[in-house]
This record gives C-alpha cells, structure tokens and sequence, in this order.
C-alpha cells in the first residue's frame, strides 16, 4: 500500500509514536530472478472443532445465525479497500472479472482507499458493506466505538519485514540494538516496538527510532539502517533499483531481512470486515456468506493463476508494473497458503497473539493500539466456516496445501 518509487524522501524524523490510521501496500520490480523475500512460515488457519472441508476453529467470538441468512438475488454491495489498486486485493478484483460475485447474487462495487480514508471507519460510517482492513487497526475503531467484526481473515501471516544491507549486520531484532530503525507510523509500528520489547531493547535508548515514508528511499540513500517493508511491495523495490557498485540490480543476497512473523511479533494483517449490527438481519448476513464465499473463490483462483490475476489488476488501472504486480501476487499468495483450517478461518492462537502484542506493546508515548481486549463480537467464524462448506461443496480447494510460490524476475522499476 504505498507509493514508494515515486514519492520523494521527506525529512527524517524522530517517531514520537503515531495514532492508529489506514495502511496496507503495494510493489516494485527488478531485473532479478528471486523466489521473494519474507517469511514462509506455514502456520495453521484454524483449529478444532470441525473438519477442515466445513471450516475450522469456531472458538467464542459472535454467534451468527447461518440457518437463517437469505440467499441475495443480484444484491448491490460496497467493497472499501484499504489502499489503491494493486495484487494485494486480487482476488476480490479476480472475484468480480471470473464472475464469481455475480454467481453469489452479488453486484460488487470496489472502493479504493487512501492514507486519509480508513476503510473501518468508512463502513462503521455505512458508506459500504464490507471492508478490507488490518486487525490492530480495525480493533482501534471498534474500541473508538465502530461495530465492526472480523468475518474472514484472509491474510493468515505477518508480511511486515525490515530490510538492511548485508554490511549493517542486522539479522534479528536483537540486532536493532545502536541502529537507525525506519517505520512507518499510523498502526504500522507496533510489531516493531514488540520486536524490541521481545528483544530485550528500549526503544527509548537503545536504537533510534526514524519516521520512514511510504517507501525504501531512506534505506537506499543510508539515512535509515533498516527500513520496514511488506514482503509484497517494498522489498522488491530495493530488489528493482540499480546497485550504483554493480551497474546492475540489487539482488536478494545483498540484503538482510527480518520477518516479524519469524521473530513471534507477527500481527494478523488483512481481514475481511462487516457490520456487526446488520449480521443479525437475514438479508444482510446471506450477503455476507456469499461475498466471502465469492471472494475466497476469488483468492484460490489467484493461488493456482498468479499470472491471470496480475494481469486482472492491471488492467484494473493500476499504477504499479506487471512484474511488481506478480511478484506482489505471488507474495500475498504466501500470506494465505497454506491454509490448513480452511481460508479466511480466523485462528484464535493468532488473534489472541494479536490482541496481546496490541494490548501490550507501548509506543514511545507509552500510547497502545488497544486500552483493553476487544469484547466477543469482534470476530466470528460463523460465516467464514459456512462459505468454505459451500466452496468445498462446489469442489474449491479451500486448503491449498500443495501450493508452491512461483519464482518472479524483477526488473528496473518493476515495469
């Protein structure tokens, strides 16, 4: 979700801890031939309680009534993404091009988003129907007062990185320690500050804090140490410009990267986000089961065609390169298979861990995400488990366990 190569570096700054606002990504590209960077990490996405063909851990959160949802017949819905155009939302974009939408009985219409327009709030507002925004962020509206609930977690691992030059030596948060540490603020840092926390580091005295903008200039110019990235976006565009000691691009190898996810900070990351207060109308709630059954179709259509839907985004208007936008495909791909509970289910050990480091982890403010955990009816599996029994009805690998990321080759400026 960010404008990386065309945005000039504002003036470094000492982070005096942001509030909670909008985020998410977008990609660059290289001449590079690199299987991706960031965390492989196959972590369960579900637990217990039913197979993983039906859906996966129901645990407490909100109990939805799924018996009593009507099917939607060419229902109008809003869809507000968290940033612009780009493979981070694929499969909803894939979901209206392959018709999936429409054979749910849904008209969808795609919103894009904007640093200024936080999709949470815009559907606690009912401007749109459904939302696509991280945890930690939507858990800040909600305590703000926004009914908002979790209703499918499609991102099931952390894609958040800090990415330095093999000569700075960084290859944990332990090694923060006397660095320059770049961030992006508005939400973004608190896995960051957990890091340091989990580390042993103040983060007060022991590294220096720099506010990083929406891109990988500050790491490139060696004003930032260590610059945060997404494993989509901004870590290709270090591996899409040219190294000036080689003439050639910087490639993987050069580098050092720090997962958050591998360091056990991870935050759960895009969810699918609905009205609590309309889930109770029958109506409403068939819409729901049917945006995230079309939307997941969505996803797995993007697993097994990562190239299509590179090209699907595209041609939606993007403004990023076809070989960023397939390497952003095949990353955020990474992010959701496999997904050994059934996709989108909402894991409750990665939801509490995402709670607590939320809860708990203070900014330099001593300011949290959270002042306490969020009730019950912040997240369901209700729906989520309903649209993978359907999806697994129609014969749609809700699991993707034999999925493999393809290898992409970057080039100059992700053209």
């Amino acid at each position: 979700m960010r404008h990386g190569r065309a945005a000039k570096l504002a003036a470094i700054v000492s982070l005096a801890g942001l509030l909670v606002a909008a985020c998410g990504d977008d990609e660059s590209s290289s001449d590079t031939t690199a299987a991706a960077g960031g965390t492989e990490t196959t972590a369960a996405a579900g637990g217990s309680d039913t197979t993983a063909a039906a859906g996966g851990d129901t645990g407490a959160g909100l109990a939805v009534d799924v018996a009593s949802c009507t099917a939607p017949e060419g229902a109008k819905v809003k869809l507000q993404l968290q940033w612009v155009t780009q493979a981070q939302f694929a499969g909803y974009f894939a979901a209206v091009d392959q018709g999936f939408y429409e054979k749910a009985g849904l008209d969808v219409e795609i919103v894009e988003g904007g640093v200024d327009i936080p999709p949470q709030k815009t559907l606690a507002s009912g401007a749109v129907d459904f939302a696509i925004s991280w945890v930690p962020k939507a858990l800040a509206e909600r305590e703000a007062g926004a009914k908002v609930t979790n209703i499918a977690q499609v991102f099931q691992r952390s894609g958040t990185l800090q990415v330095s030059f093999k000569d700075k030596n960084i290859t944990s948060a332990a090694d923060f320690k006397g660095k320059k540490i770049g961030n992006w603020g508005f939400g973004n840092e608190y896995e960051i500050f957990a890091a340091l926390s989990k580390a042993g580091l103040d983060p007060a005295s022991d590294v220096t804090l720099l506010q990083q903008n929406f891109d990988m200039n500050g790491l490139l110019s060696g004003e930032i140490d260590a610059a945060e990235a997404m494993t989509y976006n901004e870590y290709a565009q270090v591996l899409e410009a040219i190294n000036p000691d080689t003439g050639a691009l910087y490639q993987p190898e050069d580098l050092n990267v720090v997962s958050y996810e591998d360091e056990g900070v991870g935050m759960l990351q895009d969810a699918i986000w609905a009205d609590e207060t309309r889930l109770s109308d029958p109506a409403y709630c068939g819409q729901a089961v049917a945006f995230v059954k079309a939307s997941l179709e969505g996803w797995a259509y993007c697993r097994d065609n990562a190239q299509a839907c590179a090209d699907i985004v595209v041609a939606k208007g993007s403004k990023l390169g076809a070989t960023h936008q397939l390497w952003q495909m095949n990353e955020v791909n990474k992010l959701i298979w496999p997904a050994e509970g059934g996709v989108g289910v909402i894991d409750t050990a990665a939801w509490d861990r995402t709670v607590e480091i939320a809860s708990g982890t203070k900014n330099l403010d001593g300011a949290t995400v959270l002042t306490k955990a969020p009730d019950a009816t912040s997240w369901t599996n209700d729906i989520v488990n309903e649209a993978v029994k359907l999806l697994t009805a129609d014969g749609v690998d809700v699991n993707g366990s034999s999925f493999a990321p393809i290898e992409v080759t970057l080039t100059e400026g992700g053209a």
